[in-house]
């Protein structure tokens, strides 16, 4: 492999066409400048200057190389340059999170690549699981999970709480355990785990997800709410996914006596040193949340 070095301090001489005037360019000694030339020439097994005295001209391989290698160095400049720079609003910032803080989020998001047209947003909607996994192999750099990672790998803090919500069809005004009980549950991925935190608080005869009869399953979260408006049956969802709901008029939206959060987590891999347009997102989802 050619030095890179040695092959600056050529070009530079091309360039210059004087070895004193180089080794000023360079910080280098003239007996520097001829050291790193004939270095090169000898890895090169060519001749890569007619020298005439204090005079020189270049042989047909040093045109040759003076030429290629320009276009070389110049290349190594700027990727120099850009591993060095770090902008806070340009280059690709890799998310995840679950369904319902990615209705709230990913919009926003969208607002700022709007502002800042030079950053990426890449927003995906998934599980827990699937987000600790993605985090740990490198595929995202930021995600939003709303349970602790066991990945020692991964470091999670809290930076907010999303209310979770009884949703019922419009007509019910008080959701009764009896009326519960007749609707039956819409359930979804996070159903079960949803209903138990909230149910469990408020109501004394709840056990078990399976007290209602399981009247649906989506796991779309902009779905979810569809058979529930329909008059099919009730859900819980975090407050962001009811939200999100484009026909509010269609259902209830219940705040019960004891409220019930989830807390979210930002998550990241823990070695992981955060580029500028890493922690720009990040400032800004902490706001928006």
């Amino acid at each position: 492999m050619i030095n890179i070095t040695w092959l600056r301090t050529f070009c530079t001489l091309a360039e210059v066409g004087h070895f004193t005037r180089t080794a000023e360019r360079l910080y280098m000694t003239q007996s520097g400048v001829s050291q790193h030339i004939s270095k090169l020439e000898e890895q090169l097994d060519t001749d890569l200057l007619i020298r005439q005295g204090k005079q020189f001209s270049l042989t047909n391989a040093g045109e040759q190389l003076y030429k290629e290698a320009g276009e070389i160095l110049q290349r190594l400049s700027n990727l120099e340059q850009r591993i060095g720079e770090d902008p806070p609003y340009e280059g690709l910032v890799r998310l995840m999170s679950p369904g319902s803080v990615g209705l709230k989020l990913y919009p926003q998001l969208l607002s700022l690549q709007q502002q800042y047209p030079k950053l990426v947003i890449d927003y995906r909607f998934a599980p827990n699981s699937d987000i600790e996994r993605a985090l740990a192999n490198h595929e995202i750099d930021i995600g939003f999970m709303t349970d602790i990672s066991d990945d020692e790998t991964v470091s999670c803090k809290p930076v907010a709480q999303e209310a979770l919500i009884l949703v019922t069809p419009a007509a019910t005004v008080e959701p009764s355990w009896e009326q519960l009980i007749e609707l039956g549950f819409i359930d979804h991925p996070d159903g079960a785990h949803h209903a138990g935190m909230l149910l469990t608080a408020n109501y004394e005869q709840f056990q078990h997800i399976n007290d209602f009869e399981k009247k649906g399953f989506s796991n779309q979260i902009g779905l979810i709410l569809e058979p529930v408006s329909r008059g099919i049956g009730f859900t819980v969802l975090p407050a962001h996914a009811v939200a999100a709901y484009p026909k509010p008029e269609l259902i209830n939206s219940h705040h019960l006596p004891v409220a019930v959060s989830e807390t979210l987590y930002l998550a990241v891999r823990r070695q992981q040193a955060l580029s500028n347009r890493m922690q720009t997102v990040i400032d800004e989802v902490k706001k928006w949340l």
